[in-house]
Parts: C-alpha cells; structure tokens; sequence
C-alpha cells in the first residue's frame, strides 16, 4: 500500500513539474516576445520619418520662397532633423493641379503652391489642411504681343491663355468677368515656359502671366496690357498645406514648420540681395526680373495675416461662385490653428 501511494506521489510529481516547466517555459517565450516587441516600438519611435514636400518652380532642387532659401543656407535640413524627421525629399511639379494629383495619390506629406489650386483641391475633397501663406500678394501680369490690341475690350472673340487652375488663372477669369467678356473670349491651356513663343507666333492674343516671369517676357518684346495689383482682390498668394494623414501622425508640424519659416523670412528680410541671388541662380533669371516679381512687401513672418485671409476668403468665393470650385466649404475648418 505504502509503495501504491509512493506511485501515486511520483507522478503527482511529475505532472507538476511539467506543469511548472510549461508555465516556466511560456512566460519566458511571453516575456521575450513582449521585449522584441517593446525594442521594436522603441526603434519606429526613434526612427526619423520620411518628409515629402511639393512645390511649383523650374529648380529641380527646392523652392525658392522662404523656405528654399533657408535650405540653401544649411539651416532648414538640420532643424528639420532635430525635430525628428528625414532629411525632406523635394518634389517639382510644373503646376498645382498636378501637385493635387500627387496629394491625392497619397505621395506628398506637404505641399508649396498657388491658393487657387489648393482651395480648388480642398473643395474637391482633397484631405489637406492649411499650415500658411508664404507668399501674400502676388502680381499676375496680362501681355500681348507689342502689335498686339490696346484695350481689354479688344480680347472679345478671341482665344486668351493661362496656366489653368493657377493663380493666374482665378486673376483672368475674375477679370474677364469684371469687364462682361467671361463668354466672349476663349481660354485655353498653356505653361508659362511656351507663352514667349505663341505669343510671337500670334497662336493668342494674350497671356496671364505669373509674377516670377512676367518680366522677363516683357523685356523679350511682350507689353503689359493689366494686372492683377490693379484689381483689389484677384491678386494671389502662395500657401503651404500638410495632409490630414500626416497631420495626424505629427501634430505639431505646423507650429514646428512655421516657427522655422518665420526664421527663414527674418534673414530673408536681412539679407535681400542675397536671396535675390539665391532665387535668380535657382530659375536661371536676371536678378532684376526676380524683384520685380517679387518685392519684399510679398513675404510676412507671420503664418496668416489678416490681408491674406481675407485674399483667401475672396478667391473662395470667386471659384464657388464661377463653379471653378466644386463645394464651398469653411475657410476657418480648413485652418490648422
């Protein structure tokens, strides 16, 4: 009997020993998977992320704004890093509607461009929210070729061009729409790079010009016929926008970004020839055609001033009001701040 219970006992034993050695065993699997995880949370946590901007230029390198020129004196990339993101990749775009595209596709974390197209964008559903204006106040400039007609009224019937969804192109709608020629006169397509050319051919009787190169066509033969600085309203600017899934991973990017642009504006500020030099190198221009276009009133420290807000309320409507924008929408829900 003795011997039965010592059995019994011995494999009492045994059971609990293997009980204690699979318990042993899994808590020790348990445990070595909750560490390669915590490590693995540790390393995404501490690993830069990925920056894609987009912006609107001819330099395949960065923009020329504010921003361009705090890359090119060193200083950007590095706080960027500080604040734990990859060194930004810049992506160039020849106009904002395919900047848009881009956003859409889910490629750019942050983009540079004109208000119309952003504003456009947004009302089409585009997730963006807006960080900024760099840029308040720009001139678009309305040639014809020197033979070309005299008055506005002279464009009737014939074919005007742009580069479509621009800034530009909100200036020449709402002009044309100002003066009763909205339906009398044809607008086409057309990047400002080949506007020299069907301007001297005679292909249209005249070109909404962009700020940054109007100028320069003026000085190869073309004639000022208007502008946009001449009409309270239907100057443009330029904004900055992050998307809403960027956004929500890195909530403080826009007050990091702007806190850094507005650096970049003060040296700008303080060092005006050299940022002319800066911008002129980048687009391949004479340095008087780049301040001609872009006067230092253009650039503000602050993120959004009172004038440019109201500039951009202004072009909302426009492009509500003339269907170039497909819903309206609430300008202070689109801000960041």
């Amino acid at each position: 009997m003795v011997a039965g219970w010592r059995g019994v006992w011995l494999i009492a034993a045994v059971i609990s020993l293997r009980r204690c050695l699979t318990v042993g065993l899994c808590s020790t699997i348990l445990c070595f998977i909750a560490c390669s995880r915590s490590d693995r949370v540790s390393v995404d946590a501490t690993r830069p992320a990925p920056l894609r901007i987009g912006f609107i230029g001819v330099s395949e390198a960065q923009p020329t704004g504010a921003e361009g020129f705090a890359v090119e004196n060193g200083q950007l990339i590095p706080a960027l890093e500080r604040l734990g993101f990859q060194k930004p990749t810049f992506v160039r775009f020849a106009n904002g509607p395919d900047l848009n595209e881009a956003f859409s596709g889910g490629s750019l974390d942050v983009g540079i461009y004109g208000d119309t197209p952003a504003l456009v964008g947004r009302a089409a559903g585009l997730p963006t929210r807006l960080i900024n204006q760099s840029v308040v106040g720009m001139d678009a400039w309305l040639l014809v070729p020197r033979a070309g007609v005299a008055t506005l009224d002279e464009l009737a019937g014939k074919v005007v061009a742009t580069s479509k969804g621009s800034y530009m192109h909100r200036y020449l709608a709402g002009l044309l729409s100002e003066k009763g020629l909205g339906s009398r006169v044809t607008l086409v397509h057309l990047l400002p790079a080949d506007a020299q050319a069907a301007l001297e051919r005679g292909e249209i009787a005249a070109y909404a010009a962009p700020s940054q190169t109007a100028p320069l066509l003026v000085s190869k033969g073309a004639r000022v016929l208007d502008r946009a600085s001449q009409h309270p309203g239907l100057q443009g600017s330029s904004v900055t926008v992050v998307s809403e899934a960027f956004l929500a991973r890195h909530p403080s990017f826009p007050a990091q970004w702007n806190e850094l642009r507005a650096q970049a504006v003060a040296q700008l500020l303080r060092e005006p020839e050299r940022y002319y030099q800066f911008h002129a190198e980048r687009v391949r221009l004479p340095v008087t055609v780049i301040k001609q276009g872009f006067p230092l009133e253009l650039f503000h420290v602050e993120p959004l001033v009172p004038g440019g807000r109201k500039l951009l309320e202004g072009t909302k409507s426009f492009l509500v009001d003339q269907k170039l924008a497909q819903n309206d929408f609430e300008l202070s829900a689109w801000l960041t701040r």
